[in-house]
């Protein structure tokens, strides 16, 4: 079993400032195999860590959180920049044009933009769903994701939804695949995958956005 980290933010999303490189320090530290710099609706950060992981321990797949009209969806695999504020049905054939998964990220987080909040999984071909989101307050979100993917046999995965580097790997899959794209999609699709690990300290999460938002003001 692999342990991969399928959902974390770069300083290329406007609402985190990691680097590539301390995310990579984090993720090796954690023993993590396998990472996706999934960052809002650009690849920028893909490419980086695509060049900074070969040769290396970390097989770092493609990927990005697309903003459609009704929520974010991850474009797991894909290399190109998807256009936000495309409908949910239009966000995920572009995905599949492309050869990537359809991901849900915090599919009932209703302050989050989850996908699931406002439409209903069945009119939607998705491949699976983060039943393990880090970032979450009371759990509630995350349970009911996972009683949807228990009920319905959807791949469940967990993510730290790191923005904040240190928070890489909080929440985790454990994968039963190759140290490779293929055995990876083909190992999801398969559901043959479990969401691990424990939410980001939320005391620590509120220190980061307080020193982010607040403190870098008076530097």
């Amino acid at each position: 079993m692999l342990k991969m980290d399928s959902h974390i933010h770069s300083e290329y999303s406007p609402d985190s400032h990691s680097k590539i490189d301390d995310i990579l320090k984090v993720a090796k530290r954690k023993n993590i195999d396998i990472i996706a710099i999934s960052d809002h609706n650009t690849v920028d950060g893909t490419s980086e860590v695509l060049k900074k992981t070969r040769n290396t321990d970390i097989l770092a797949i493609p990927s990005i959180e697309i903003s459609s009209t009704q929520g974010h969806i991850l474009g797991f695999g894909c290399e190109e920049n998807i256009s936000q504020g495309l409908s949910p049905h239009e966000t995920i054939d572009k995905i599949h044009d492309l050869g990537g998964l359809a991901i849900i990220p915090h599919p009932y987080c209703f302050y989050r933009h989850g996908l699931l909040h406002k439409c209903d999984y069945r009119d939607l071909k998705l491949d699976a769903i983060e039943t393990k989101n880090a970032r979450f307050i009371v759990g509630y979100c995350n349970s009911k994701a996972k009683k949807l993917s228990e009920k319905e046999k959807i791949p469940s995965l967990g993510a730290s939804d790191s923005h904040y580097y240190k928070f890489v790997g909080d929440c985790y899959s454990l994968i039963d695949c190759e140290k490779d794209i293929d055995s990876v999609f083909k190992a999801i699709l398969k559901n043959k995958i479990e969401a691990h690990g424990n939410g980001t300290s939320n005391i620590l999460l509120s220190k980061y956005l307080i020193e982010k938002n607040v403190l870098k003001k008076f530097d």
